[in-house]
């Protein structure tokens, strides 16, 4: 089913503008298995000698940071799933550093984490995939503000985008590909 183009202005919080602004084009399922590819390569090229690496003390891990793109994902997936079915109850927000001091992340193998990523994308493809074309504007309210399955989407893959920005810039992680 079609996404039907980007996200307008009133379809997200402000605050994800950016995040949308990194998704190229209009078709957000193939960006995501792109970038799906591309951050599973960069992230599996990772020695696990250097996946505890942390750009300045207090700063997440490089296995911290890929369970944060993890967590986010299962969020705003949960998100665009229960507005598509048509939710409307409010969601609640998430305190992303919460998360990750409690989810252990740092713990487990960069592999482990980078087939998790990967079986997570894969599932969130395949589901949105599979929406019918008016749920894509389907609208709920996440954190308190209003929210559109489409945008969720594109906060998806624009969230993962920043943060494997980041880690080329500030991890020293290189680009693949």
């Amino acid at each position: 089913m079609g996404v039907l183009g980007r996200p307008g202005a009133g379809e997200f919080a402000p605050s994800f503008e950016g995040y949308i602004r990194l998704v190229p084009g209009d078709d957000v399922i193939a960006a995501l298995v792109g970038q799906g590819e591309a951050l599973r390569a960069t992230l599996a090229a990772i020695p696990e000698a250097k996946a505890g690496h942390r750009y300045a003390e207090g700063k997440w891990s490089v296995r911290e940071v890929l369970g944060h793109i993890i967590d986010s994902e299962r969020v705003f997936g949960y998100r665009a799933l229960a507005f598509a079915r048509g939710e409307q109850a409010a969601l609640p927000s998430f305190d992303e550093n919460a998360y990750a001091r409690e989810a252990g992340h740092d713990a487990a193998p960069l592999l482990e984490l980078v087939e998790e990523f990967a079986f997570l994308r894969a599932s969130h493809v395949h589901m949105l995939r599979h929406f019918p074309e008016d749920a894509w504007t389907r609208s709920g309210t996440a954190s308190g503000k209003p929210v559109t399955v489409r945008a969720l989407a594109f906060i998806i893959a624009g969230h993962a985008a920043h943060h494997l920005e980041l880690l080329h810039e500030r991890y020293g992680v290189p680009r693949v590909g």
